[in-house]
């Protein structure tokens, strides 16, 4: 069985595939991350997902590297990560009673194949109409500084969501994991 191994350094990512209970090592890919002039979401997610996947195979030449991206959209209006406290806020204050579109990238890289397979999963969540006191409440116990929207659906960001939609739950934490079991199987490589 080849090596599995996440190009990522993001603990979402790191506990998602750990669900999978598979043996996996992490590796961190040096890519920059900026959108290209023009570029839509998806496809800047897309682009960045194979990037990391392609950036770790050089020191992986016998695996089967995975790579994913994220980036939220609220209408025209890219959402990052944070970073900090005053950016979060008015990430949340935008999001309130709006529906914020999360399009996570994913890329199955095989080093030994030069096989490469990837694919985005579009998750689209609606905010509840909340006011600025339970976005302070949230902010002091949560820190969502390092996830893009700020709002952490597998935490207390929870209480900030009306509804959810998408194919699959996983996507909107940062790694789709029915897509990466039906990637790795086409690799040959099966989780159960």
């Amino acid at each position: 069985m080849q090596e599995l191994v996440l190009a990522s350094t993001s603990p979402y990512r790191r506990e998602l595939l750990s669900r999978l209970k598979v043996p996996f090592s992490v590796a961190s890919p040096d890519v920059d991350e900026t959108p290209l002039p023009g570029e839509r979401p998806d496809a800047t997610a897309l682009r960045l997902a194979v990037a990391k996947a392609k950036a770790v195979a050089t020191g992986h030449p016998d695996a089967l590297i995975i790579g994913s991206d994220q980036v939220a959209m609220l209408g025209d209006i890219q959402l990052g990560k944070p970073g900090n406290h005053d950016r979060a806020l008015e990430q949340l204050q935008m999001m309130r009673g709006r529906t914020v579109v999360f399009q996570t990238a994913l890329c199955l890289h095989n080093s030994r194949s030069g096989h490469t397979q990837a694919k985005v999963v579009p998750f689209e969540v609606q905010f509840r109409n909340y006011d600025d006191a339970l976005i302070e409440r949230y902010l002091a116990q949560e820190q969502p500084y390092n996830c893009a929207g700020s709002a952490k659906a597998e935490g207390l960001g929870i209480a900030l969501i009306a509804r959810m939609s998408g194919d699959d739950p996983n996507a909107l934490i940062g790694l789709p994991l029915i897509a990466l079991i039906d990637m790795l199987r086409n690799e040959g490589y099966e989780v159960v």
